[in-house]
């Protein structure tokens, strides 16, 4: 498959290289630019390196936005439609219908912010309260605004996006020239348009609702998910310090055990020294005997 913009068959494809750095924490960005480009450039793609290098490093939030785009793509998917979908939803709402939307998106907001705050920790980076803030406003932005969304799609924001004040709503479109006042029109007219606009108003309420419901439950499933998987780490980390601990333990006793046989090898060696020495001293003596016992055979007998 081939990326926008990237290479296929040989060398490397720059968009996938620019994703990978967008992703690597801040304090290593700028080494790992400088890596990346040289490897591009080695490989002839001049124009490229020369794209990795105009990168620009982000913020800690802008980066844990982004980690957290890379990460739960799927989720995230889903929160850029649940934002195109609440978009629409308020240009017709009536202030109930946008207090409720509201109260969602704030706990949707909090609640993947929360999730890009974990990840950033299990990158080796905890997130400061002002970072936090960051990564909050960039998805309440995204939320609220088209290009603050397309922006954060991208995987590449150098720096957290600012919402706006509010959600776009029927006033914020530009006023129009008053025109003149038109020929009484029948009743039934103004009715049925009314109708229409209530009908098209609950229809964007309701799918503005199933967007969120669904988005909500996905993060209370990947929630789920994350306690189950943070439990199994736990119990692996638990048997992984035990075995450890037994490594320890059985090091210890082979150190031991070496050092009784290098000692037991030693004295092995000495009674072995002493048993030659022994065999040649008893070797001695049995001939000394025996050359004794023929001078007394010799001086027992007769003298000439």
């Amino acid at each position: 498959m081939r990326s926008k913009g990237g290479r296929t068959g040989k060398g490397h494809d720059v968009e996938n290289l620019l994703d990978e750095l967008y992703t690597t924490p801040p304090p290593g960005f700028v080494s790992r630019r400088e890596e990346l480009a040289a490897l591009t450039k080695a490989a002839g793609q001049v124009e490229d390196a020369r794209r990795i290098r105009a990168a620009r490093r982000p913020t800690l939030a802008a980066w844990a936005a982004n980690l957290l785009l890379r990460s739960r793509p799927q989720e995230c998917q889903r929160f850029l439609e649940l934002g195109g979908a609440l978009r629409e939803a308020y240009q017709t709402l009536d202030a109930s219908g946008i207090k409720e939307l509201s109260e969602q998106r704030r706990h949707i907001v909090s609640a993947l912010s929360r999730q890009a705050g974990r990840l950033a920790a299990e990158g080796g980076h905890q997130l400061s309260d002002t970072a936090q803030q960051g990564v909050e406003a960039t998805l309440r932005a995204v939320l609220a605004d088209e290009d603050a969304a397309d922006q954060w799609a991208t995987g590449r924001l150098e720096a957290a996006l600012a919402p706006p004040s509010d959600f776009p709503s029927p006033t914020d479109a530009p006023t129009a020239p008053p025109a003149a006042p038109p020929r009484a029109a029948p009743r039934t007219r103004t009715r049925d348009e009314l109708a229409e606009r209530r009908r098209l108003r609950r229809e964007q309420l309701a799918q503005a609702r199933t967007s969120a419901d669904i988005a909500d439950r996905h993060l209370h499933g990947r929630h789920a998910e994350q306690t189950d998987a943070e439990a199994v780490l736990a119990q692996a980390r638990d048997r992984h310090d035990r075995a450890r601990q037994q490594v320890s333990t059985a090091e210890q006793r082979l150190r031991l055990a070496r050092e009784q046989l290098h000692l037991a090898a030693q004295e092995q060696k000495t009674a072995e020294k002493r048993t030659r020495e022994a065999a040649l001293a008893a070797e001695r003596a049995e001939r000394t005997v025996r050359e004794a016992a023929q001078e007394v055979k010799r001086l027992s007998g007769p003298v000439k």
